[in-house]
């Protein structure tokens, strides 16, 4: 899954760390202390820095494939279907609501139906600032200081320091 090639979604062990997740996150998204939501992130396997902060609601299929650098902070509401990892860069902001996919389904029909899925990694570089709302699709790099307008979908790399809005995300600075 990792590597890019196709899977199952329907593979054991994939079952199982998805149920360890669901248990896991319920108790985050439950737990009013904010030590004990912390150990749960950790057990969960997230590679946080001790500055970073998931808020709650918080939502992920695995989450041991997360990395969230120092003085970042994730909002309320995120989804991050984590299969293929993302990497949340230093001084990262990610508005409420926002959603970060790494996979996609087969397009092919039976292949779908039988489970058949492929993952690309999310990296998000350090300073970059994701508005409420962004959808980030599988195997986009958002580089160094970059912004996201509130609502895009980004469907391809962002160079550092640009700033893009709309659906699909496109750059907002003129040339």
């Amino acid at each position: 899954m990792r590597a890019g090639e196709v899977y199952s979604m329907f593979d054991d062990e994939l079952d199982l760390l998805r149920a360890k997740a669901e248990r896991l996150i319920f108790q985050f998204n439950h737990e009013p202390d904010r030590q004990t939501r912390r150990r749960h992130l950790e057990e969960l396997g997230i590679k946080m820095h001790p500055s970073a902060h998931i808020q709650q609601p918080f939502t992920t299929c695995y989450g041991c494939h997360i990395t969230l650098g120092a003085n970042s902070f994730i909002n309320w509401d995120a989804v991050i279907l984590d299969h293929g990892g993302v990497t949340i860069g230093d001084q990262v902001l990610i508005g409420p609501k926002v959603q970060i996919y790494t996979v996609n389904h087969a397009l092919d029909a039976a292949a779908r139906a039988a489970g058949e899925e492929r993952a690309q990694p999310v990296v998000i570089g350090d300073r970059a600032w994701i508005g409420g709302g962004v959808i980030i699709l599988p195997g986009v790099t958002i580089g160094e200081e970059a912004i996201v307008a509130a609502g895009a979908v980004v469907t391809r790399d962002v160079a550092p320091g640009d700033r893009v809005g709309g659906n699909p995300a496109k750059s907002l600075v003129r040339k």
